[in-house]
């Protein structure tokens, strides 16, 4: 056993079915090696990786028909990486990162799960440059500006690895730092725009808060 427990579940996203591996429940911890303290996962947030959350299945969903072409895409702060999984079976140039020890492993089953091809990971904790990540065209992610210091870490670890003509699209399901979080991409040059893109809350009942936003910047 290894110390922690799975489920299989099934998401059809895009007009496709996807297999994936994923934490039974919210309610667990194992870190037997100390790898995740030293990666600075918290008990409490230890299994928030390992779950598929309505953020995800938006941004997933938006993803199957996204253009991606001759872009090289980067799913940040990926957890279970659904995003990832459909831009690999659409051909993207897409590369998964988080700074959780289990999501490289997850990640890696959940494509042998589907049969895709190899996709290129990277352990990317947002404080600081991550020389090996580079910089790419399009940066995705879900459900990311949850805490205090979220904003101000994420804009400064885009700022080190976006193009200077590039583009950012965070799936939000109504969290409160996303106007500190704008603020600081215009910062950067980047215009923002939003559509709305409903999401289902804790309990599965539809919630009207959630938006993607689109954050573009030209040149710099």
């Amino acid at each position: 056993m290894p110390g922690y427990e799975v489920e299989i579940v099934n998401h059809h996203i895009g007009g496709s079915d996807f297999r994936i591996r994923a934490l039974l429940n919210r309610q667990q911890f194992s870190d037997p090696d100390g790898s995740a303290e030293r990666a600075g996962v918290a008990p409490a947030s230890w299994p928030l990786f390992g779950v598929v959350w309505p953020a995800g299945l938006a941004l997933a969903e938006e993803m199957s028909h996204f253009p991606i072409a001759g872009k090289s895409i980067l799913e940040l702060g990926c957890g279970i990486a659904l995003t990832s999984l459909v831009l690999a079976r659409r051909g993207a140039d897409i590369t998964a990162c988080d700074y959780h020890p289990l999501a490289e492993a997850f990640l890696q089953h959940n494509v042998a799960l589907n049969q895709l091809p190899a996709l290129p990971f990277r352990t990317a904790p947002w404080l600081g440059p991550n020389p090996l990540l580079g910089r790419y065209d399009l940066i995705v992610g879900s459900d990311l500006l949850y805490e205090r210091d979220h904003a101000t870490l994420l804009a400064g670890f885009i700022a080190l690895h976006t193009h200077p003509a590039s583009q950012v699209l965070i799936a939000d399901p109504g969290r409160g730092y996303v106007s500190t979080f704008s603020a600081l991409m215009a910062n950067l040059g980047y215009v923002r725009s939003a559509k709305a893109m409903p999401m289902a809350n804790s309990i599965g009942m539809p919630d009207s808060r959630g938006q993607l936003f689109s954050f573009l910047r030209s040149s710099q």
